[in-house]
């Protein structure tokens, strides 16, 4: 696999399309840490706050699949700057609920643009770049993620106590502006191809050429998304349960993320030394010891450090799926079947908050909650050795 120098503008596209990860990782870590405060605010049960969760998931569902297949017809940079739109704005009306119904209802609509976002820049992404610097770009990108979750866990630790969460989410409305007018200078490489339907979009995706790839990736995005929005979204609730304060847990939460970034920078790093396969094995296996190990951590030192390594390996994985995906389709169907592949991964983003809301609401404890997460990761990693291709 080739590897391509990398342009002064090639360095500008890739800090420009990082916002897609950034903005969506800040809505993600913004939602964690609201959970146990509205919890208080409305006496919601823990079946409730599982709903609150997997709201915006369910919303990514049907913003991947559209969005994907919007930007295979229309072109990557509108429908990216459609979804930041629908992404602001949501975020803006929500400090403006009452009640936890309202809550619920654009949590669902912003989960639409941000069910785009992701694809569509991947996608991007993918299109400007071939060969090692490809993937390299691509989990480059991906790191946003883990600047997203730290800036909001900032925010979230110095604005929240004292101003409340609604105050924390207007100033993420106007932060995410400027990505706005970022966006607007977007290039677009990609040229469309004739108009087709999404039914022929999804014929292409399944077709012979495509149909075992499809299938493979769409469940290993399941599975990462399961664990990761699982774990990561009740991560401060999770704390508080464990004895620790509302303010302790958004500290411990901002120091665990910390360890999301050399996980990214040690995948890109290892991208074109080894194959993507053996790099997505190995965080996919010290995400199962990870989970395991904090699943049944009894003390403050255990807990922060496999905290930690849970965010490199988790975050990890995800970034190397995202370098891992895209080169497996054929350009004409590459923004469906990378949305389809995460549409899929959504619903599993949609269950593993949910799952955690029951089963703590029957009584479960911790360590019982983090072993679904760790079978479902065991059977990712079959799913990784059997059912895919080696890239290099």
């Amino acid at each position: 696999m080739l590897e391509q120098t990398v342009t002064k503008q090639g360095k500008k596209l890739l800090l420009v399309v990082g916002t897609a990860w950034l903005f969506d990782a800040m809505d993600v870590a913004l939602l964690s840490f609201i959970m146990p405060l509205i919890k208080v605010q409305w006496n919601l049960s823990p079946s409730q706050i599982g709903y609150v969760s997997s709201v915006t998931s369910l919303g990514m569902v049907f913003g991947s699949i559209i969005c994907g297949y919007m930007a295979d017809k229309f072109g990557r940079k509108n429908v990216m700057i459609v979804t930041l739109m629908v992404f602001s704005i949501g975020n803006l009306l929500l400090a403006f609920t009452t009640n936890v119904n309202q809550f619920m209802l654009i949590r669902f609509i912003t989960g639409i643009g941000l069910g785009g976002e992701l694809p569509v820049a991947a996608t991007m992404l993918a299109d400007n770049f071939k060969g090692k610097t490809q993937a390299k770009m691509l989990i480059m990108a991906d790191s946003f993620w883990a600047i997203g979750w730290i800036l909001a866990s900032v925010i979230s630790t110095i604005i929240t106590p004292m101003y409340g969460w609604r105050v924390t989410v207007i100033v993420t409305f106007f932060v995410s502006l400027y990505a706005f007018v970022m966006r607007r200078h977007l290039p677009e490489k990609y040229e469309k191809k004739p108009k087709t339907s999404l039914r022929i979009q999804f014929a292409g995706i399944f077709n012979q050429q495509h149909l075992g790839k499809t299938l493979a990736f769409s469940f290993l995005w399941f599975v990462v998304m399961f664990s990761y929005y699982g774990m990561f979204l009740w991560l401060p609730s999770v704390l508080v349960i464990r004895g620790f304060s509302i303010i302790h847990s958004f500290g411990y939460t901002l120091l665990i993320s910390l360890a999301q970034l050399p996980g990214y920078y040690l995948a890109a790093w290892l991208m074109g030394k080894i194959s993507h396969k053996t790099i997505l094995v190995f965080y996919l296996l010290g995400t199962i010891v990870s989970a395991f190990v904090f699943g049944i951590a009894n003390s403050v030192p255990v807990l922060l450090s496999s905290g930690a390594f849970l965010s490199f390996f988790n975050l990890g994985a995800w970034g190397t799926l995202i370098a891992f995906t895209p080169s497996h389709f054929a350009q004409e169907y590459r923004g469906m079947g990378v949305g389809f592949s995460q549409s899929i991964g959504r619903i599993g983003a949609t269950l593993g908050p949910y799952l955690i809301g029951i089963l703590i609401g029957m009584g479960f404890g911790i360590p019982v909650v983090f072993s679904m997460f760790v079978v479902a990761l065991i059977l990712g990693v079959v799913v990784l050795i059997f059912g895919t291709s080696e890239t290099y």
